[in-house]
């Protein structure tokens, strides 16, 4: 291809994604939404994908490269038990919740180190958790404590 018609359609295609945006394109999942109510300040939304079988909860976020700033995913276990978290092949520094089966959160880990096999442990029995971009909590202003309205995906099945 000559350079002329290569810059050209750099240049197209470098247009296009600055429009992207304004013509309601989204970096996103569309899917379900959870509700975090951080004491004091207005309620988060985040849009997840979720972790309800055994496989997709040992693979979880590992191998991705990017997470959107309000998107995370939800880890959904049969029941309460304590859970323990690593990194291992996740590539992007996380916040990792741990939300107890009444919606609480019980634990936070903040920004953790991509790529570590350091254990995680969640301190007490969750039945969920949660993992956001690193630095999530800090900016909203979530804490160990704050109610997450899970609505349905409270009932979502897992094996």
């Amino acid at each position: 291809m000559p350079s002329a018609r290569r810059a050209w359609l750099a240049a197209l295609l470098f247009g296009l994604a600055l429009l992207a945006p304004a013509a309601g394109c989204r970096s996103r999942p569309d899917g379900p939404t959870l509700v975090i109510h951080p004491a004091g300040r207005p309620p988060v939304t985040v849009t997840v994908e979720l972790a309800t079988t055994p496989e997709k909860r040992t693979y979880g976020l590992m191998y991705r490269r990017q997470l959107a700033p309000d998107a995370g995913m939800l880890f959904v276990f049969p029941q309460e038990a304590p859970q323990q978290f690593w990194m291992h092949n996740t590539q992007i520094a996380l916040d990792i919740m741990y939300i107890e089966d009444d919606g609480r959160i019980a634990r936070i880990y903040e920004r953790t180190t991509p790529l570590s096999d350091t254990a995680l442990p969640s301190g007490t029995p969750v039945r969920f958790v949660l993992e956001v971009v690193g630095g999530f909590s800090a900016r909203h202003g979530i804490q160990a404590g704050d109610p997450v309205e899970l609505g349905a995906l409270a009932r979502t099945p897992s094996s």
